[in-house]
């Protein structure tokens, strides 16, 4: 590679873009076989997926090397590019929710039998009847069960994340582990009471507007967190490896906002759609 003269990263060829686009066709192709109840899809569905998380492994790990000091890639000026792209990768995200948000309160503000199929229709247009929210039929939860118990764990990690940063900024490298730690096992503990909870609703998806909204919010708040809780295990990997400094932490500084920004949302959920909307 010839002597780089700028601040900014040019990134060496990579296999692992072609890579990752050939893997998403195989395993999305598995999938639509698989739906329709092809023998091929339930062949390629596992390889296809096997192949991404090959992908992201490899793709993930160069980037973590080109943040070290020993390659130097993530100058001041990259860092400030690589923060901005986070921040409009959340502002996505705060997108994504809000329009399950919009959904659920166009629901709940104004109820009508139009969602459970009923329906009169008249020469001058159709009139819909007057509906009840939540929907009759549908047995809530109790906001202040394992909703508000989720609730306080989600508050705690909260803190144990920014203690391991506090830590980190201070570059005490002991407490760094243990707030990432007890962050981590804290998310775990928050998907394993979601399960239970779903594990014993009254309702199912198909039971209406209400238990679709409720489960496309809750459920992909979810799979956040889940993706969350890896992204700071590999964090908590990269600290007892010693691979972050107070200088150099991009990779547990964005794990963090996202964490943060995962806390934020599930406030929104356990305030409107468990409390005001049961």
């Amino acid at each position: 590679m010839s002597e780089q003269h700028h601040d900014y990263h040019l990134v060496d060829p990579s296999p692992w873009p072609i890579l990752g686009a050939l893997s998403a066709l195989i395993m999305f192709t598995g999938v639509a076989l698989f739906i329709h109840n092809y023998p091929l899809g339930s062949v390629l569905l596992p390889i296809g997926l096997c192949m991404i998380l090959y992908t992201m492994y490899v793709w993930w790990k160069d980037v973590v090397g080109e943040g070290t000091e020993k390659q130097g890639c993530h100058t001041s000026i990259v860092r400030h590019g690589l923060r901005l792209g986070m921040l409009l990768f959340i502002l996505s995200e705060i997108m994504f929710f809000f329009a399950f948000f919009w959904s659920f309160f166009k629901a709940a503000l104004d109820p009508v039998l139009v969602f459970e199929g009923a329906r009169y229709i008249f020469e001058d247009g159709v009139n819909l009847i007057e509906g009840v929210w939540p929907p009759a039929g549908i047995k809530t939860f109790d906001a202040w069960d394992i909703p508000f118990i989720n609730t306080l764990v989600l508050l705690l990690s909260g803190t144990t994340v920014t203690w391991a940063h506090y830590a980190l900024l201070n570059n005490d490298q002991k407490n760094v582990i243990r707030g990432l730690t007890i962050t981590v096992i804290l998310g775990a503990i928050f998907t394993s009471l979601q399960v239970y909870e779903y594990h014993h609703a009254a309702f199912g998806f198909k039971d209406g507007i209400y238990a679709s909204n409720f489960y496309m919010a809750t459920g992909f708040h979810g799979a956040h967190v889940l993706i969350g809780t890896i992204f700071l295990t590999i964090c908590l990997i990269r600290a007892r490896k010693g691979q972050f400094t107070p200088e150099g932490h991009l990779g547990f500084e964005f794990a963090a906002w996202y964490w943060h920004f995962v806390d934020v949302v599930w406030l929104f959920l356990f305030a409107f759609v468990y409390v005001w909307g049961a």
